[in-house]
C-alpha cells in the first residue's frame, strides 16, 4: 500500500467519494449534495491507495468548542488494516482540544471504542427519515 491523505476538497472525484461511502455501507446522497456537505465542512480527509480513493471522513465544527464527525468510510477491502484510524486521527489533528461526537453504525462502535470514544447516555437526535434510523438501530 502507498497511503497518502488529502486535507482539501480540490480536484476530488465527487461519484468516487459517493462509491465510497455507499461500498463502505453508509447513507448515501446526491454527488452534488456530497460534495457541498464536504466542501463546507470545517475538515475533511480523503485517503489514497496511490491514485485510487479508499476512505473519507468529514467534520464539522464552531472551531472552538464542539465538533461532529461524520461519513468515516473505508472500502470493505482495505478494512482492519488502520485505514479508519488514519482517518480519525487526521481528523482528529484538525479538532484539537474540541468536544466530539460522532454517529458510529452499531457494528462499528467498538472500533471508536478503542479510539478513545465513549458512548452517550445524553444524546438525543431528530432524523429526517426516524423510521430508517431507528430500524438501523441508530435510535430506540
Amino acid at each position: 500500500m502507498n497511503i497518502k491523505l488529502k486535507f482539501d476538497c480540490d480536484n476530488i472525484n465527487w461519484e468516487i467519494v459517493c462509491e465510497v461511502i455507499e461500498k463502505a455501507g453508509l447513507s448515501t446522497h446526491p454527488v452534488k449534495e456530497t460534495q457541498i456537505a464536504f466542501e463546507n465542512s470545517f475538515a475533511c480527509v480523503f485517503v489514497f491507495d496511490d491514485d485510487n480513493l479508499i476512505g473519507t471522513g468529514r467534520a464539522i465544527s464552531d472551531g472552538v468548542f464542539q465538533a461532529g464527525i461524520y461519513d468515516i468510510a473505508v472500502l470493505p477491502e482495505y478494512h482492519k488494516k488502520g485505514i479508519g484510524r488514519v482517518i480519525m486521527e487526521g481528523l482528529e489533528s484538525k479538532l484539537q482540544n474540541m468536544n466530539i461526537i460522532l454517529y458510529a453504525n452499531p457494528t462499528a462502535q467498538s472500533f471508536y471504542k478503542k479510539l478513545g470514544y465513549s458512548k452517550m447516555l445524553t444524546g438525543m437526535a431528530k432524523f429526517k427519515n426516524e423510521e430508517s434510523m431507528r430500524n438501523r438501530g441508530f435510535i430506540e
